[in-house]
């Protein structure tokens, strides 16, 4: 059987952001589109970051930081992506990796969709490395709740 690749699994309807939104917008489309996460993009529509329900909560909202706080100041940077060519296993080892959960989708540097933790499970598509990955995942970041 072939392996899967990305492009397979992967959401290819996504919204994203620019530099310009704020993190209201940003807030107001997550509710919108019922998503925690969105690609920050620059007019060529390269990913240049995201933005994440947690970060508008660490960043934005606990540093009081008003909804019209800039983008790129509550935004992850360095941001780890995948091709559409990545194998699903790929994918779910980098994600164990560095532990995250979704990972956004770029072919010659132009976002084209995102795939999440999720998409390998349910889709199923090797649920023993998707597995694993959320165990990691979960377990890592379990560390620093209470």
């Amino acid at each position: 059987m072939a392996q899967r690749i990305v492009r397979e699994i992967m959401t290819k309807d996504v919204s994203t952001v620019t530099l310009l939104d704020n993190v209201y917008e940003v807030a107001v489309k997550m509710r919108d589109w019922n998503v925690g996460i969105i690609p920050v993009v620059n007019e060529e529509k390269d990913v240049v970051g995201v933005i994440t329900d947690r970060d508008i909560v660490v960043r934005g909202l606990a540093e009081k930081r008003e909804g019209s706080a800039k983008v790129e100041d509550v935004m992850s940077k360095g941001v780890v992506v995948v091709t559409p060519e990545m194998t699903a296993d790929d994918a779910a080892r980098l994600m164990a990796k560095e532990q995250i959960r979704r990972l956004p989708v770029v072919d010659n540097g132009k976002l084209v969709g995102i795939v999440a933790i999720g998409d390998l499970a349910v889709r199923n598509v090797l649920q023993n490395e998707a597995g694993e990955a959320l165990a990691v995942i979960s377990e890592t970041t379990g560390q620093h709740q209470q």
